[in-house]
Order: structure tokens, then C-alpha cells, then sequence
């Protein structure tokens, strides 16, 4: 069944609510980078055109149920004021009466953002208060989900809200433009087709790795995870990020990978340091090697950068999802960051899947140069493991 998206439905007149991604990084209240406002303008501006009035929700930050003054969306509010050049109204709440006044009040053309959704526990635990999806849909007459990074839980604004929105349902245009691209790593995807996958842990991208093994021309892992792939080859890691529990399953991973005959590279050297911090000793050692008892795997070194940029460079579909070394401290982001410009340089079509991968790439202000930057790592991630998501799912049914 073909899923509903904004153009599907005539919003004239309407009121629109609509599920935007605004979890945005602050800094002393300050916004520090924009980005995931900007990447919702097309659909705000769109409902604007068409004479609605909008009501926007988001969550920030992880307030845990509880109201939390430092994550409040104010500053966004002001941020989107500024963007769209006309009054953002701010909600004093998500839910409760002046918030439906105000809901009630709206006129077309005009926008109301809702406070901080996860003020309130039901925003994540639906179970717990089945009235409060209820009470954000009130006084909307379509609902828009435009927020892929959360679209992986069944939350009561991505998910349990669409129930009060028969056939008034749809997809937002940035929510949109990810399928298109991620659809291509799941639907028969060209080839050859690369996937590199790094980030801490195996655990979390299992479903991930397993499903892409019949469909890549090669798997390139790095980070974190790629010690327990060591470790699994009986490959000394000192004291390297490990997940005991899962080496048996990163033998799996690669028995699989040598049945059908499909290549698995993980680091030939590795940057290691003595300390995890900028501040300790830093040694480059021979992957086949080991790593010493009192060092920990940093980041890939410059011979494994330079051997997986020839490997990549006749992509004609690569997939990129995870850093590949310790991104958050600067003496070990040179892997990652050469990754990221080797893939700015390829003529095929490169999908990067959120995080600090996408990270690496504004820091080096190559966006330009990928054509699709996920704005959900996790999303993406399950969208490829099971081709289709919890708020596609409930959008197809309703």
C-alpha cells in the first residue's frame, strides 16, 4: 500500500498538527546547531501556502516525565520565528486548557509550537496515560509526522495519535525524502554496493549487519564494535571497548560473510592510546598484531583509511552508519573525517545514517557533496533491518 504524504491531502482551511524532530543541540540555552529546524522548513512552509494553521510538537533532550526549564522549546520557537519571518506562538504546555485555547485560537497561516512533549511521562509510555495522545490530537484536523528519527517508537506522537486522524494521515516531505533513499539499500540495491558500519557497539546493529550480508558487495566495520570482531578472530585487544556476550555472534557475522563469498574488512591498523582522553600516549599498531594489555583501541589508522578509500571509490551505492573511531575526542576523529571526505568524492549515490557520522561531515561542510544525510541514526538503522518503521506502519493502517 502506498503511503499518504502531505501533497495526498488538501489542507486549505485546515489545522494541521504536525510531529517535527526539533531535538536540537543547546549550549547555555543557546541553539548550537540548527540543522533539524531548517531540514523541517519545506513542510512548514508548504502548509503555510496552502491557508492552514499548524501546530508543531517535539520532544528535547530526555527530561525523563518531568518539567525540566533547561529543555524547554523556546529558543526554538525564537530560532523559527526568525527563519520563517513571521510570530511563532508559544504553547505554555503540550496538553492541558490554555494549550487547547490556544489550539482553538489559531488562525490560517499562523503556528503554534507545543512545549517539550517528554514533560510528560505518556509522550514515551503510551500505556501509562492513553488520554494524552488523545488530548495533542484536539482541535487538529490532519496529522503530518515529518520527524524520521523518532519514527522507531511507538510513541504516543508518532504513533498512537494517527488512531484519531482516519484517512487525515501522512508523511511530512523530509520524512518522505528518507524513504526514497534508504528504500534504495533495502529494494534491490545496485551494485557494488558498500556499507560501512562503525559506532561502539555490535549489539545494537546485529539485525542491521545480518540483513545487508546477501545484499552488499562488501561490509567495512569499524569503531568500537570492531574489537569484538578482533577478539572473536583471537586477536589481542588490551583494554579495547568489548561485548563478550555477542563475539560467538560476530563469528556468526563473519562465517556468513565467508559463505557467501562476500568480503569483510575490519581495521589492518589501529590508533591506540594509553588513556581515554587527548591526553595520553598514542602508539599505531599492526591490527594482526594485538593491542597491548595497557592500551585501548582509538581509531582506525591511516593505512586502513587509505586502503578502504581505494576499496570504496567505484561505489555506485554506499551506505555509511557509526564513527570509526572515539569522534568525541579530536586526536581520534582523523579516521572518521577521512572516511568522510573520501565518500565526498565519489560519483555514487552516498547515504550517511545520522549521529556522528553526519557530524564529521558539517564539521568538514562536505554536506553538499553526499547526496542523503539521515536525519535518524536509529531509524535508518531499523528501516534497513525490517523495511519499515512503527509510524509507517500505523499511517498504512489508518
Amino acid at each position: 500500500m502506498q503511503i499518504p504524504t502531505i501533497k495526498d491531502l488538501d489542507l486549505k482551511n485546515e489545522k494541521v498538527i504536525m510531529r517535527v524532530d526539533f531535538n536540537v543541540p543547546l549550549k547555555d540555552g543557546k541553539i548550537i546547531d540548527d540543522s533539524r529546524i531548517q531540514a523541517a522548513l519545506e513542510s512548514i512552509q508548504y502548509v503555510l501556502e496552502k491557508k492552514a494553521s499548524l501546530i508543531l510538537m517535539s520532544h528535547l533532550g530526555r527530561p525523563k516525565g518531568k518539567y525540566d526549564p533547561s529543555l524547554s522549546l523556546n529558543p526554538i520557537a525564537k530560532r523559527l520565528s526568525e527563519l520563517l519571518n513571521q510570530p511563532v506562538y508559544m504553547a505554555p504546555d503540550c496538553i492541558g486548557k490554555d494549550t487547547q485555547d490556544m489550539k482553538n485560537d489559531l488562525k490560517p497561516g499562523e503556528i503554534l509550537l507545543l512545549e517539550n512533549l517528554r514533560f510528560h511521562e505518556a509522550e514515551t509510555k503510551p500505556e501509562k496515560d492513553p488520554s494524552f495522545a488523545k488530548s495533542l490530537s484536539e482541535h487538529a484536523t490532519i496529522y503530518i509526522n515529518d520527524a524520521f528519527g523518532t519514527a522507531h517508537r511507538k510513541h504516543s506522537s508518532t504513533y498512537e495519535i494517527v488512531q484519531y486522524f482516519p484517512k487525515k494521515a501522512a508523511l511530512g516531505f523530509l520524512f518522505e525524502k528518507e524513504l526514497q533513499y534508504l528504500s534504495q539499500l533495502v529494494d534491490h540495491p545496485k551494485k557494488p554496493f558498500y556499507a560501512i558500519i562503525g559506532g561502539a557497539k555490535i549489539s545494537s546493529k546485529i539485525g542491521v549487519l545480518k540483513n545487508l550480508i546477501p545484499k552488499v558487495s562488501a561490509l567495512f566495520i569499524g569503531g568500537g564494535m570492531s574489537y569484538t570482531f578482533l577478539k572473536a578472530k583471537n586477536i589481542p585487544i588490551g583494554r579495547s571497548i568489548v561485548e563478550d556476550d555477542f563475539i560467538d555472534t560476530a563469528k556468526e557475522i563473519m562465517q556468513e560473510c565467508e559463505k557467501q563469498n562476500i568480503p569483510l574488512y575490519l581495521p589492518q591498523d589501529i590508533v591506540t592510546s594509553d588513556d581515554f582522553s587527548n591526553d595520553g600516549n598514542i602508539e599505531i599498531i599492526n591490527a594482526h598484531e594485538g593491542i597491548s594489555n595497557n592500551f585501548e583501541g582509538m581509531d582506525i589508522g591511516p593505512i586502513t583509511a587509505d586502503d578502504w578509500s581505494l576499496k570504496l571509490d567505484d561505489g555506485h551505492l554506499i551506505f555509511w552508519n557509526g564513527p570509526l573511531g572515539v569522534y568525541e575526542l579530536d586526536k581520534f576523529q582523523t579516521g572518521t573525517e577521512a572516511i568522510a571526505q573520501t565518500l565526498s568524492k565519489i560519483n555514487g549515490t552516498t547515504i550517511v545514517g545520522g549521529g556522528d557520522s553526519v557530524a564529521a561531515i558539517h564539521k568538514l561542510h562536505l554536506e553538499d557533496n553526499f547526496s542523503h544525510l539521515s536525519t535518524g541514526g536509529g531509524a535508518s538503522l531499523e528501516f534497513i533491518e525490517n523495511g519499515s518503521l512503527p509510524a509507517i506502519d500505523i499511517l498504512k493502517e489508518k
